[in-house]
């Protein structure tokens, strides 16, 4: 606005020297040469004078507008540095089973952090991760992660704990599933029995480590009698799991720490086919610039340090006689 108001005044300035000029020419007839270069002179001198007042708010309003500038983005970045949030998609097994919620308290005391926590199922989990909607990952499916880093999403998967699927079943194991050494032929057997197994169906860790037994059983078990899709969390297909007096494939933390094992059993339980390995992503800011990455990375570091060790291995120790969860060697 004051680069368009200078101008204006030039215009007028300029106007107002060549009116002057003609006036003089007029009052001297064909008049004095001297008074025509004067009028002259003063015409330049007014147009030189409102040149450089123009200059002078255009450097005002040039170095205003770097101030302002400057200040939104030191705003900005104070903004960043005072986010206090560290948004969480995890996985359904770390929250049923209660690990996340009796840790959340010591991590947001050490650190200044509040912790947001979504859970699901690790697909569910992870597409969180690729929209910008979480600032890390807990999960337990190796393979989605690496997908996920090599799409750009994540910045690095961090292993640190693991637990162990189990297969879970009726009291008086009707399939045999006992006699059985790994997964596969644990699986095979049930099939074979036709006893109801109930999956989540939920494209959760737990369902991905269960479609992987039936493959390597050569079986396939969509469209069977006995197999029931739940399409639910592992609390509630432990609960239907029970109801029907089925089996089920189920991470032994969660299954430990639910009522269905008042009806249900580990029947098969850390096989070597069967381990479950969690692992943490920070979501790279360089996909989503929004991602709080310094939450990102305090939380991965302080689930890594030494007092979070030690909390996740006396967790359940106490009311189940075992450790839920078990650290991985740094």
């Amino acid at each position: 606005m004051k680069k368009a108001t200078m101008s204006k005044v030039l215009l007028a300035t300029v106007f107002a020297a060549m009116f002057a000029l003609f006036m003089v020419a007029c009052s001297s007839g064909s008049g004095s040469a001297s008074s025509a270069s004067s009028a002259a002179s003063a015409s330049s001198a007014a147009a030189s004078s409102a040149a450089a007042s123009s200059e002078a708010a255009s450097s005002e309003a040039a170095s205003s507008a770097a101030a302002s500038s400057e200040a939104a983005s030191a705003a900005s970045s104070a903004a960043a540095a005072e986010n206090k949030v560290l948004r969480l998609s995890t996985t359904t097994s770390v929250n049923d089973s209660g690990l996340l919620p009796y840790l959340q308290p010591y991590f947001e005391e050490d650190t200044g952090y509040t912790l947001e926590v979504t859970s699901a199922g690790t697909g569910a989990a992870i597409k969180k991760g690729e929209t910008g909607d979480a600032d890390a990952l807990l999960v337990h499916a190796k393979a989605s992660e690496e997908e996920f880093i090599d799409a750009g999403f994540g910045v690095e998967r961090i292993p640190f704990m693991y637990n162990y699927f189990v297969i879970v079943g009726p009291e008086d194991d009707p399939a045999g599933v006992a006699n059985c050494t790994t997964a596969a032929d644990a699986f095979k057997a049930i099939a074979d029995s036709g006893q109801p197994f109930v999956s989540r169906g939920d494209d959760s860790g737990t369902n991905k480590k269960e479609l992987q037994i039936w493959e390597a059983a050569g079986i396939t078990p969509e469209g069977q009698d006995w197999y029931i899709n739940a399409g639910a969390g592992m609390g509630a297909t432990l609960t239907q799991a029970a109801e029907r007096l089925g089996y089920t494939l189920t991470d032994k933390g969660t299954f430990l720490s639910n009522d269905a094992k008042e009806t249900l059993k580990i029947a098969l339980g850390e096989a070597d086919d069967m381990k479950n390995t969690y692992s943490m992503i920070a979501i790279s800011p360089e996909k989503w610039p929004d991602t709080n990455i310094d939450a990102a990375n305090a939380f991965i570091t302080w689930m890594t340090g030494d007092k979070a060790s030690q909390l996740i291995a006396d967790y359940g120790v106490a009311e189940y006689g075992e450790p839920l969860f078990y650290l991985l060697e740094k």
